[in-house]
């Protein structure tokens, strides 16, 4: 397992690490349930061949280096036939999605490809808006981390190329712990040190929100536990494993162990309160690091990060990122697939990285360069490496809502577990249905 000793390193924000998925309008019905349309059908075999300028659409570039205008920069360079231009979206991930929904809903030609936030592959996939890439457009994804390229796989086909990745990993305290917890077994019977201290032991993002389906998932899902089969809509919360993942939670908080204010917290929350010095140990993303890691931090010399622990060894973290897909109505297929293969080549994933954007390659968490600037890599890459989707459905802000309130009325007491796993796997089966 990679463990990394922080020292003062800065680090540009990474992709919208959690999606606000509460806030997304939950345009899935039983329409869309009923896999693509037939307009999406017949688009998806017209224009196979087609070549000439595409548009890549993305959200607002905010890495440093501007990875994104690096990546069409370089594109561009190499075909002046098939040149790329890029539109960007606000950095607003709601005006992202209504933006790319409006355009493939009106069957418009002008977005070629399209940058899609994990949770909304499988949607975009199921209403026949994105080229399915098999057969003479399949893509080469042997040196991609297996994990994102489950991300972008709907119905047992891959429909977007992975283009950049996110995973959690636990923040600790290397002043007052020698080394990381493998498991929540351990972490936990460490809370008496940070009781000594008068801090908090642990926490992550547990208010009632995208960040609490993250967190609850990530316990399940290390424990064994699933919430959606493969078709995207039959439910499997409901099991022994998911009720013990659950439960680790619901104790840590009820004994102390996570503390209380800790129900209110969301990203920036938890990231002030370990780096104010009140928690020893704090699940987060990459783009905390640079938080921790300025002159102002009470911890900037005093912390470690590891992969999140699990059941018996490394966890299970969530994965985030974006997924490159083509969409269905673009007359321009085979240089958008060429563009596709691009971004997910050795040298695309290079200029990822370097933007400090987790990349989807594994080969490039190896390179001495890019670790020496960015020495939590290694981490990072087994955090990835044991990572699991968030659902992948079409149906992800129904499925996504059932677990935050569900896991929420846990936590506060208000349900059992037994009452709040039985009431997730209703809910994730009314929002496969179709109805509310």
């Amino acid at each position: 397992m990679a463990v990394m000793k922080v020292s003062s390193l800065r680090l540009a924000r990474g992709p919208r690490a959690a999606l606000a998925g509460a806030a997304v309008a939950l345009l899935v019905t039983a329409f869309t349930s009923a896999c693509s349309s037939d307009s999406g059908s017949n688009a998806i075999d017209q224009n196979l061949t087609g070549r000439g300028p595409i548009t890549y659409v993305e959200g607002k570039d905010i890495t440093q280096t501007g990875a994104v205008k690096q990546l069409i920069a370089r594109w561009n360079a190499a075909h002046p036939d098939e040149q790329v231009t890029f539109k960007e979206q606000s950095n607003d991930a709601t005006q992202q999605y209504d933006d790319l929904v409006e355009h493939m809903r009106s069957e418009q030609s002008g977005y070629d490809v399209v940058a899609l936030d994990v949770p909304w592959t499988a949607q975009f996939a199921a209403n026949g808006w994105i080229q399915p890439l098999k057969d003479t457009f399949a893509i080469d994804t042997s040196g991609l981390l297996s994990p994102t390229v489950a991300s972008a796989t709907y119905n047992d086909t891959l429909y977007a190329a992975p283009r950049n990745t996110n995973g959690g990993l636990l923040y600790y305290r290397t002043d007052l712990v020698s080394e990381p917890p493998k498991t929540w077994n351990e972490m936990l019977a460490q809370c008496d040190i940070a009781r000594e201290q008068n801090i908090g032991c642990y926490a992550g993002q547990f208010a009632a929100y995208e960040g609490l389906t993250v967190n609850a998932a990530e316990v399940i899902n290390a424990y064994g536990g699933s919430f959606v089969g493969s078709d995207g809509s039959t439910p499997t919360v409901d099991s022994p494993q998911s009720r013990a993942g659950l439960q680790v939670l619901v104790d840590a908080y009820r004994d102390g162990d996570i503390p209380k204010e800790a129900i209110t917290f969301k990203e920036a929350e938890s990231g002030n309160a370990f780096e104010q010095g009140k928690l020893m140990f704090l699940r987060s993303w990459p783009h905390t690091f640079a938080d921790l890691s300025r002159e102002t931090s009470a911890v900037k010399d005093d912390f470690a990060v590891a992969p999140l622990p699990g059941e018996d060894g490394i966890g299970a973290s969530t994965l985030g990122g974006y997924n490159a897909a083509i969409s269905a109505f673009s007359e321009h297929k085979a240089t958008a697939l060429d563009f596709l293969r691009f971004l997910i080549s050795n040298d695309a994933q290079h200029i990822v990285a370097a933007g400090a954007l987790p990349p989807v390659r594994a080969s490039v968490y190896d390179d001495p360069a890019l670790i020496a600037k960015m020495p939590y890599l290694p981490a990072l890459k087994d955090s990835i490496a044991n990572a699991v989707p968030r659902p992948v459905t079409p149906f992800y802000s129904a499925v996504s809502k059932a677990i935050q309130d569900n896991a929420y009325a846990a936590l506060e007491g208000v349900k059992s577990v037994d009452d709040a796993i039985g009431d997730m796997q209703t809910g994730i089966e009314t929002a496969g249905s179709g109805t509310r």
